[in-house]
C-alpha cells in the first residue's frame, strides 16, 4: 500500500504541481495580455473619439460662418419685397 501512496505522491509533486503551475501562470500571462490589449485598443478608441468630436466642432464652426442666419435672410427678403413693389408702382405709373 506504500507504494501507491509513494508512487502517487510522486506523480503528485513531480507532474501535476508543475503542469498546474504552468497552465495558472499561462492564464495569467493570458489575462494580463488581454488587459494590455483592451487598454491599447480603448486609448485609440479615445483618441479618435476626441478627433471626430474636434472635427465636429471645425465643421459646426465653418457651417456657422458660411451660411446666412435667418435674420439676414428675412432683412434681405424685406429689401427685396420693397424694390419689386418699387418697380411695380413704376410700371404701374407708366400704363
Amino acid at each position: 500500500m506504500s507504494c501507491i501512496a509513494n508512487d502517487f505522491m510522486w506523480w503528485v509533486s513531480m507532474i501535476e504541481i508543475p503542469v498546474v503551475t504552468a497552465l495558472i501562470g499561462f492564464l495569467w500571462k493570458v489575462r494580463q495580455d488581454s488587459e494590455r490589449g483592451l487598454n491599447r485598443i480603448r486609448d485609440l478608441m479615445e483618441a479618435h473619439h476626441a478627433q471626430i468630436r474636434e472635427g465636429l466642432s471645425a465643421y459646426k464652426l465653418e457651417v456657422a460662418k458660411s451660411y446666412a442666419q435667418t435674420s439676414d435672410m428675412k432683412d434681405l427678403e424685406e429689401r427685396l419685397t420693397r424694390h419689386l413693389l418699387r418697380i411695380e408702382a413704376k410700371l404701374d405709373l407708366t400704363h
